[in-house]
């Protein structure tokens, strides 16, 4: 009856990004799945996930696993979980269903059947707009519940209230970044940065800092929640990377995008850590020191701007980073492969796709440029 363990989303594509993370922060029994990565763990370590995990997209927290072949089976069961160490009878509840390949097939009676048994056994209210979910999946009849700790999704890291028209979200930028290798010491420069993702991301886990340090979660509203832990948890020291990591540099034509990016580094106090500068492409210029990462997520033409058009400026970009660039790496962010050849940069195999917003995009890599 009772499970335990976690399981932290991610899109679809990233599994073994966030896998390499979970393992490298120290969690046990990390395995792939589709969509996402379960591991080993309880509340205490939901607290920590959702604290220092960079690259997923909310945790799941396993609360119960049982076989359920119709409604009433489903009923009975679900009384039988200990809702009382999770949930709290003062604070409102969502729930929500999934059933495939099973004998339950109708997710809205398995959702009324869940809902009453923790309104019956808890007292928790049941409400459609609560913060709180429940989540019920049904797959080939066994039912597994699980808690969602986060809330709102983990991309919404708290400090970056300004955003461009087709943001890469935080978590997406976190794992392109352990795709490329990223061990802070890479100096990283984007020339197209909109609001600064892939700029304020690799400062801020080049300098040991949490990305869930400015924000909320739903699991400070469970019954098992334990205050004191919390606040030890967060009062954790940063612990760079390396010594030193270096300034990480974002630059756009576009001043509006700046003034966020700039912005947005102020409220994450990555000021020092990032410079953001107006430039055009054909101006970017090779930083001093040891060569680095250039990671870019230009426009796709699948949701800005003319495709036509966007082949000058994916051909100016590649012209100027095979002339200037010597020894730096690329990661190019596109869904559209002919977009990404027009660079003319000697792109390695192609790395998984990911699903991102609806579209299929990949992150093209090179090795050093000659």
């Amino acid at each position: 009856m009772e499970a335990s363990g976690l399981f932290l989303t991610t899109p679809p594509g990233l599994e073994p990004e966030l896998a390499q993370e979970l393992s490298a922060l120290g969690f046990s029994g990390v395995e792939t799945g589709q969509g996402g990565v379960s591991c080993d763990g309880d509340l205490a370590d939901a607290m920590r996930a959702n604290l220092w995990v960079r690259s997923a997209g909310q945790v799941m927290l396993r609360i119960a696993s049982f076989r359920a072949l119709h409604p009433a089976q489903l009923d009975k069961r679900a009384r039988r979980v200990d809702w009382a160490a999770h949930l709290r009878p003062d604070v409102p509840v969502r729930i929500e269903a999934v059933c495939r390949k099973s004998k339950i097939y109708h997710a809205k009676a398995a959702q009324t059947r869940v809902a009453d048994a923790i309104r019956d056994t808890v007292g928790a209210p049941v409400d459609p707009d609560a913060a709180l979910r429940v989540l019920v999946r049904i797959e080939d009849d066994l039912a597994t519940i699980s808690i969602d700790t986060s809330g709102a999704p983990l991309h919404r890291r708290g400090t970056k209230q300004a955003v461009g028209k087709a943001p890469l979200r935080e978590t997406m930028a976190a794992g392109f970044l352990t795709r490329m290798g990223f061990d802070g010491t890479q100096r990283v420069v984007d020339p197209m940065c909109g609001s600064g993702t892939f700029v304020l991301e690799a400062a801020e886990r080049a300098r040991g800092l949490a990305p869930g340090r400015a924000r909320g979660f739903a699991f400070e509203d469970m019954a098992g929640f334990a205050p004191d832990r919390w606040a030890a948890l967060r009062a954790v020291a940063p612990v760079p990377l390396v010594d030193a990591p270096p300034v990480c540099l974002g630059y756009d034509r576009d001043g509006g995008a700046v003034t966020m990016a700039t912005a947005n580094a102020a409220r994450a106090g990555l000021s020092e850590a990032c410079q953001f500068a107006r430039q055009a492409v054909s101006d970017l210029a090779r930083p001093d020191g040891p060569p680095g990462l250039v990671m870019v997520n230009p426009p796709y033409g699948a949701r800005i701007g003319d495709r036509r058009a966007l082949f000058a400026l994916y051909g100016a970009l590649g012209a100027v980073l095979q002339d200037r660039f010597a020894g730096w790496r690329v990661g190019l962010v596109t869904s559209d492969g002919g977009l990404a050849r027009t660079t003319g940069l000697p792109f390695q195999d192609d790395s998984a796709p990911v699903q991102h917003g609806g579209l299929t995009v990949r992150l093209y890599q090179t090795g050093p440029l000659a």
